[in-house]
């Protein structure tokens, strides 16, 4: 039972540092109360992603070292003091500093714990349990985006900042002291798809298969990110909602996105990466067509269902590969190296389609270049993530 308590809590813990998701909810009050535009309301969305992506590479090592709790701890409060300062700033510059980088840095050292603790007490279940487990970072929305729409409605952005981080540090902290590894002897079982020699980060980086999953997952992240972060703008603008109902769409979509994680780390478990990375970008193209075929709140649902839910396989599929692909023992570092490729993701995302929509004025542009990168996308996978049996994919 232990196991399955722990595996709860870091579910909780990714409810809390996976918000980030629900600042499409903060983006038109806070362009409406600083006077700002749409590429600027993305800012402290987009440093917040890229210190995340940083900071996730850089703790990697720190695992090893230091008891998970204490890592947990440290980003957890730093994880709600960028939140809570967040809510005492006007400017949208302080805003990325404080969000951004502070909130952002915070969910970068917090973010690698749960996933190493917990692979660790599932041997036997390694891709379905990392998918539960982050499933709630992607579930968050469902939570947060309505509750951040009421706050905001009653007390404004910069109050509704405060009292969700006061909420985080109490919560993560708390449930950090849960996270401990396992005993040395409990029974490994073996999965006939991991890597059967392990590889360390160095050797790593001068195997092909790594520069093709950090590209597959940067692909992945930057669509997933981008569609994210434009969800309630687009249903605003064009499919002309209500944002109390966008509010209440994204929590469909959270569903969604939380799904993909344990789907899509069972299906890489099952029928290895390959096949996994071109079951998500064929749904990324399927999706833009259908959004591109007749903008309505039909096709705006359906669409963005499989796009959340993309976003969500990333984060699971990028993991169980990286176990897959170079094996248990230098996971924590080697797979804070692969994350990077998620910061760079959050960067060009945001930044396209922020770029896009000031320029053509409609966010409709995005999602041609959505099936663009997921044909891209699949010619890389089919370029370097075969297996060493070129008939097994």
């Amino acid at each position: 039972m232990k196991r399955w308590i722990i595996l709860l809590a870091g579910i909780i813990i990714y409810i809390c540092l996976g918000t980030v998701y629900s600042w499409s909810i903060f983006r038109k009050p806070l362009e409406n109360l600083l006077n700002i535009g749409a590429t600027q309301s993305g800012f402290p969305y987009m440093t917040f992603l890229a210190l995340f992506s940083l900071l996730m590479a850089i703790s990697g090592s720190f695992i090893s070292k230091y008891p998970p709790n204490l890592i947990i701890a440290i980003g957890g409060t730093a994880v709600g003091l960028g939140w809570i300062l967040s809510g005492f700033v006007s400017n949208i510059n302080l805003m990325t500093i404080t969000y951004g980088i502070l909130g952002g840095g915070g969910v970068g050292i917090t973010y690698g714990v749960p996933i190493a603790v917990i692979s660790k007490w599932f041997p036997d279940k390694k891709g379905l349990a990392m998918g539960l487990v982050i499933s709630g970072f992607g579930l968050s929305p469902l939570i947060t985006a309505p509750l951040a729409r009421y706050l905001i409605d009653i007390y404004g952005p910069l109050q509704t900042l405060k009292i969700l981080g006061s909420i985080f540090l109490i919560l993560i902290i708390s449930l950090g002291f849960l996270f401990k590894f396992p005993p040395e002897n409990l029974s490994p079982v073996t999965n006939q798809n991991v890597a059967s020699t392990e590889i360390d980060t160095k050797s790593m980086l001068k195997n092909k298969k790594f520069y093709g999953l950090w590209t597959c997952y940067m692909i992945g992240t930057l669509i997933g990110l981008m569609i994210i972060g434009i969800t309630s703008p687009v249903g605003e603008e064009l499919i002309r909602l209500e944002p109390k109902f966008t509010a209440r769409i994204i929590s469909l979509f959270a569903i969604f996105n939380a799904l993909g994680r344990p789907l899509f780390g069972w299906l890489t478990d099952k029928i290895y990466p390959l096949k996994a990375s071109l079951l998500s970008y064929i749904l990324v193209i399927v999706a833009s067509i259908i959004m591109l075929s007749s903008p309505s709140l039909f096709t705006y649902i359906l669409a963005f269902s499989l796009l959340w839910l993309n976003l969500g396989a990333w984060l699971a599929i990028a993991p169980t590969a990286t176990i897959i692909f170079f094996g248990q023992k230098y996971y924590s570092k080697n797979y804070g190296i692969v994350f990077t490729a998620y910061g760079i993701g959050a960067l060009l995302g945001v930044s396209i389609s922020g770029i896009l929509r000031d320029i053509l004025g409609t966010y409709l542009y995005v999602f041609y270049l959505l099936i663009l990168l997921g044909l891209t996308g699949i010619l890389i996978a089919f370029l370097f993530l075969r297996g060493k049996d070129k008939n097994k994919i």
